[in-house]
């Protein structure tokens, strides 16, 4: 019975915070209301507040099922690729270019997030961890392949802002980015740089 109640519970959660990404990438998170979210999600606002005390806690979950995505991608991206150098790289390129051209609503949140991050603390915080999580796994990668770890940790810190690079380029005006190409002359960089190093 407790049991069952879990499983109410979570699909709640996950119906709240899918209206809750449905919002955020129609109106961001500052025209975001708890009203338009229980709207989206068919239920009674009091029935939100009862999962998330306040707007600011549901979009820390918003931001959290964002992050955990991203890891989600990694992940399986990971178990499908070999361990050639290039293909290790393109597990990173191949998790962004997801959430910028088939999950969209992710990557708007993202940076809508990021912009949040300049005004709220806890957000901030979230975003740090991350990025501290993302740039550790890329540079991890990196070792693997001989790249010192000075060397490692700032070659993460560039293919981060390329991804982001990626994103913004292609949210603008994706007829006119070439994500590919683009990724593929990013991967050509960093082997470059790894070999001349």
């Amino acid at each position: 019975m407790a049991e069952e109640k879990d499983i109410r519970e979570e699909n709640t959660e996950d119906r709240i915070l899918d209206a809750a990404f449905d919002v955020v990438y129609e109106k961001t998170i500052s025209g975001t209301r708890m009203a338009l979210i229980a709207e989206r999600a068919g239920m009674f606002q009091s029935n939100i507040h009862y999962y998330y005390k306040s707007k600011h806690e549901l979009m820390l979950a918003v931001q959290k099922k964002v992050f955990d995505r991203c890891a989600e991608l990694q992940q399986a991206l990971l178990s499908n690729c070999g361990s050639d150098m290039a293909e290790r790289i393109g597990v990173f390129w191949g998790q962004k270019r997801e959430f910028i051209v088939h999950e969209q609503r992710y990557d708007f949140a993202e940076i809508d997030f990021w912009v949040q991050a300049r005004v709220d603390d806890a957000i901030k915080a979230a975003f740090v961890e991350s990025f501290r999580v993302w740039r550790g796994k890329i540079a991890d990668m990196l070792r693997e392949f001989g790249v010192p770890d000075e060397r490692a940790a700032m070659l993460a810190a560039v293919m981060t802002s390329m991804m982001e690079g990626a994103s913004f380029q292609y949210l603008i005006d994706p007829a006119a980015f070439d994500i590919d190409g683009y990724f593929d002359y990013c991967t050509q960089m960093v082997i470059r740089e790894i070999r001349n190093g």
